[in-house]
């Protein structure tokens, strides 16, 4: 008998919580991918870093007392004091305030050069995995020839024939940039037009239009975004590496590029100059790999329910 009421126990244990997590609220795809973003310790701390940085480049400058381009001569190659926190360059100019400055300047390229490649590149590898045929035939041959070119190449080409400035550089970022976007999207297109839903979409009429637009978007675009958190790096690096060889920004304006091509001069004899640019690189860059990988988990449909 006492075994019989123990049975009946758990029974009704589980049965409460089978009612329990039915009874749950239910959450759209976002708010889960947001709920499981949370939980990846790794990615949040990539979150987090990367809007402390956008608001410091965003506010520091504007809070500091010195101007990114002002210079003081008794203050040439200060080590990081109070009155300087990180330190002055070879002129004298305050490294907090040209941090933030170049900040500004490289987070503003890596974003928008992302935003625009993942726009381009959606918008024609849809149209070409989505109506196929002669359209896909020839895109596809120009995308794979460009892709056999090394996009460096083509950037650096780019950056001689227009000159240096932020709208050039976003410019040579742009004309190669959205061919990887282009492949990707141009296959999952392809793959979800023969999916059920699509199909009952075209046997009731519903237009093209309206079915990329309310069928086909919606479910890419988490690895949308996804593939723009893990562009945005490799779109920074690139500005800085231009910069560094002479080809990006051009003084006085300053990014991250021109702070570590300028420090590198004193790595022997003032290694901080070198050094500060190259941490806040490459902590950006780790915050935002980081983070890419967790949405990359978090919007993945096959992980939903699983937790």
């Amino acid at each position: 008998m006492a075994e019989l009421n123990k049975d009946m126990f758990v029974i009704k244990g589980k049965n409460m919580e089978k009612m329990e997590s039915i009874s749950r609220p239910s959450l759209s795809f976002w708010q889960d991918a947001w709920r499981r973003l949370r939980k990846n310790r790794a990615a949040f701390v990539g979150l987090c870093i990367i809007g402390l940085f956008v608001l410091l480049a965003i506010f520091a400058p504007m809070l500091s007392k010195y101007s990114y381009s002002a210079m003081d001569t008794k203050a040439i190659h200060a080590l990081p004091s109070k009155e300087h926190w990180l330190g002055c360059d070879a002129t004298g100019r305050d490294q907090w305030v040209r941090i933030w400055m170049g900040a500004r300047v490289s987070l503003s390229i890596g974003l928008f050069s992302a935003v625009i490649n993942m726009c381009v590149g959606a918008v024609i590898g849809g149209l070409c995995g989505y109506y196929g045929g002669k359209l896909d035939m020839i895109v596809m041959r120009i995308v794979d020839i460009l892709y056999g070119i090394p996009s460096l190449i083509i950037t650096i080409l780019v950056m001689l024939v227009l000159g240096k400035g932020v709208t050039p550089l976003i410019i040579a970022l742009c004309v190669v940039g959205w061919i990887g976007t282009c492949r990707f999207v141009r296959g999952e297109v392809y793959r979800l037009k023969e999916q059920d839903f699509v199909m009952a979409a075209k046997v009731l009429g519903i237009p093209d239009f309206v079915i990329i637009l309310r069928h086909i978007i919606p479910n890419i675009m988490g690895m949308l975004v996804t593939n723009l958190c893990m562009a945005i790096p490799n779109a920074i690096f690139q500005e800085a590496f231009l910069s560094y060889i002479g080809l990006g920004i051009a003084p006085p304006n300053c990014s991250w590029g021109v702070l570590a091509k300028e420090g590198i001069q004193y790595l022997r004899i003032h290694p901080h100059e070198i050094i500060i640019p190259a941490i806040f690189i490459c902590t950006t860059m780790l915050a935002l790999n980081l983070l890419g990988d967790g949405l990359r988990d978090a919007v993945d449909p096959k992980l939903r329910g699983t937790e």
